[in-house]
């Protein structure tokens, strides 16, 4: 058994550790609820935009969209979101996976394969494997991806498309669909319309002036970015989620360790007063 010193020393150990736990608990709740919210609030436009894209395809005009033709796939982009830092959870883990079984799929079906890396984890991941070409990495998103950083890679995505140097773009990413659920998923994005969905009367109801070539030139790229655009959203959610839920996790095992250390402590300071007690009796009785 420890001493009553080891014990007292791993108790401020451990609860030293858990002050850090409950911290990045609290950030990471914090972040979570921005998080959520953002994903939240941009679903509805995420959903019309497949609804457009899924109508559009079905419609017979967009053979001739550079976006909107079907090749035969022997050539696939992959874009793999993960996180920029670790301790949460199986987030990262969970997403790797996924991405393991689309490269497993193409070697299989004789594709050869492209990645474009989200994230810190992502990028030192992939840059270790020979079975992919990395043509991008992209670290520090922030939770709302806007600007340079997001263009650059829909433009990179898209550009490979119209240049058929891929005919097919996929997202590896974590789908958030609650605060404790969150699903690693593969999704495609392009070509446009690929994904069906049920459209809904407003859009197969709809009039496109001044015609549906002219709309389908104006907007594609934005609906295209628009997909994109949720799977990051819900990445970052499902990140914070997952490290909240992680960190949670591990300020209750400080909690119950700390518990079970001071039990064994008061028994190992009850042990010693014993065996002084003991000693004393001892000693009273041998010099009677």
């Amino acid at each position: 058994m420890a001493s009553t010193q080891q014990l007292k020393s791993r108790i401020r150990s451990v609860k030293s550790t858990k002050q850090i736990t409950k911290a990045m608990q609290m950030v990471a709740a914090s972040k979570m609820r921005r998080a959520q919210d953002s994903t939240k609030g941009s679903a509805p436009y995420a959903r019309a935009a497949n609804e457009l894209l899924t109508y559009f395809a079905s419609l017979g005009e967009t053979d001739e969209h550079p976006l909107f033709v079907t090749r035969k796939v022997k050539s696939r982009l992959l874009i793999v979101v993960a996180a920029d830092k670790g301790l949460a959870g199986a987030y990262n883990t969970n997403v790797v996976k996924q991405y393991l079984n689309a490269l497993r799929d193409d070697d299989h079906k004789h594709v050869t394969n492209h990645t474009i890396a989200v994230g810190r984890k992502a990028a030192q991941f992939v840059t270790r494997l020979k079975a992919t070409q990395v043509v991008g990495i992209y670290e520090d998103m922030s939770d709302r991806p806007e600007g340079q950083q997001f263009h650059a890679i829909l433009n990179a995505a898209i550009g490979m498309y119209e240049r058929q140097e891929v005919d097919a773009v996929d997202v590896v990413f974590t789908k958030f669909i609650s605060s404790i659920t969150q699903t690693a998923e593969t999704v495609r994005l392009l070509p446009a319309g690929f994904t069906k969905t049920e459209v809904s009367s407003d859009v197969s109801e709809a009039k496109f002036e001044p015609s549906i070539k002219e709309v389908l030139d104006a907007t594609t790229y934005r609906l295209v970015g628009s997909r994109l655009y949720q799977t990051l959203l819900d990445a970052r959610a499902s990140e914070h989620s997952m490290r909240m839920l992680a960190m949670k996790n591990a300020t209750d095992n400080a909690n119950d360790l700390v518990d079970d250390l001071t039990l064994e402590m008061n028994k190992a300071r009850q042990g010693a007063i014993t065996q002084e007690l003991s000693e004393i009796t001892a000693g009273v009785e041998s010099m009677k």
